[in-house]
């Protein structure tokens, strides 16, 4: 098996090729034409990951304040339920016996208009 080798010649062609491909390159991007169009590709580039991120930070919010809402509706419901033990009329009817009272006659009831 013999080894290839580039020569000195083929050598010095890629550096000019690297070399002119840069000089394209800065040509292009501060040329009166192309920087523009760079900045402007850059700008928008910015925009969006902006925008996305401000996006991903209010997913975060409404998951969070959708945690909030349900927790709020479970314990409305516990509330309810509670609401609807105390006020039974079977234990109404108790605690009116064990405090010992009674219906109210016709002339204790205030009408407040």
């Amino acid at each position: 098996m013999a080894i290839i080798r580039p020569s000195a010649g083929a050598s010095r062609a890629t550096k000019k090729e690297r070399k002119s491909l840069g000089e394209f390159v800065k040509n292009i991007f501060f040329s009166s034409q192309g920087f523009p169009i760079f900045l402007t590709g850059s700008v928008i580039a910015i925009l969006i990951v902006l925008f996305r991120m401000k996006a991903v930070e209010l997913d975060y919010e409404m998951i969070t304040i959708r945690e909030k809402i349900n927790d709020s509706q479970a314990e409305t419901k516990e509330l309810d339920a509670e609401k609807a033990k105390l006020l039974a009329v079977d234990r109404l009817r108790g605690l009116a016996k064990k405090y010992e009272l009674h219906t109210p006659q016709q002339e204790q009831i205030i009408v407040i208009p």
